[in-house]
């Protein structure tokens, strides 16, 4: 009995980690893109978010504070029953309740309503978060940075273009749709993942509890790891208090810059990205 059971363990473990194939790879990739556009996307909209709720623009950045303040929340809270629950169910339904948040704030009539939305769409938004160690798990182990290095590309990709496409969509049909409209995109990806997404179930006898607590090991024990905690997390902080204050202050005077222009603020800082990833890349060739 004990010899079937591992043998059919090990072909269960074959069958995850040939479901890494590049087709699913660029599946991976494009389902964090478009997840991660929900994270940042209402900062260039806050000018029009603001008005239209009678918020002042302090009071309007909240709608960002929210979002990554429930980002953080479900990064702590939900991305760790990633090792208790069955991955398929616990995608299925993060993604699902990320189209409710999505929905809800299409539809916010008041204040309260759209912050509660902003919470819960940064909880939700985890879901990228959940997806990367699933593609891990699944992935060859020859193959698995290789693998994760992709599935991440998808991440950067969905965090550059968040801010331009919203300013876009919102210019041409108002900000509620471009809520609406992820809204769609997210249910049509959530569909996807329930024909596409293999089956991966976690090795029992983990409880939600020790999972918490071996949080807190890890950062007691592993000094590298507080490090590069601290670092990222400070250069996160940075990151959203530079965009979501720079879309308030290109809408007032005497910029008084539209959503198109926000738009193109955003991708000429996607072109200075894209040029210093480039000239690193060079860097080797140029020594040789």
């Amino acid at each position: 009995m004990t010899e079937a059971s591992n043998a059919g363990q090990r072909r269960s473990a074959a069958d995850q980690t040939a479901a890494m194939t590049p087709g699913m790879t660029l599946f991976f990739a494009a389902a964090v893109a478009v997840t991660v556009l929900n994270l940042f996307a209402s900062q260039p909209l806050l000018g029009l978010i603001g008005p239209a709720f009678g918020m002042a623009p302090a009071q309007a950045s909240m709608i960002t504070t929210l979002t990554l303040l429930g980002y953080a929340l479900g990064l702590i809270l939900l991305v760790p029953l990633v090792d208790l629950v069955p991955n398929r169910r616990l995608i299925l339904l993060t993604l699902l309740c990320c189209v409710a948040s999505l929905v809800s704030t299409s539809l916010a009539p008041t204040t309260s309503l759209l912050l509660a939305s902003a919470v819960g769409l940064g909880v939700t938004s985890t879901a990228v978060q959940m997806l990367v160690p699933i593609a891990a798990a699944l992935a060859a182990p020859e193959a698995r940075g290789r693998v994760v290095g992709n599935v991440m590309s998808g991440l950067m990709v969905g965090t550059l273009l968040s801010r331009p496409l919203a300013s876009l969509v919102a210019e041409f049909a108002g900000w509620r749709s471009f809520y609406a409209l992820s809204a769609v995109f997210i249910a049509v990806l959530t569909a996807a993942m329930a024909r596409m997404l293999p089956e991966r179930r976690p090795s029992p006898g983990a409880s939600y509890g020790s999972l918490m607590a071996s949080l807190g090991t890890l950062i007691c024990k592993e000094p590298v790891l507080r490090w590069r905690s601290a670092y990222q997390f400070l250069l996160m902080g940075a990151f959203s208090l530079f965009w979501t204050a720079i879309a308030l202050r290109l809408t007032a005077p005497p910029y008084g810059l539209g959503q198109i222009g926000i738009a193109v603020f955003s991708l000429v800082a996607v072109g200075a990205v894209v040029i210093a990833v480039q000239n690193r890349l060079n860097a080797p060739m140029s020594r040789n």
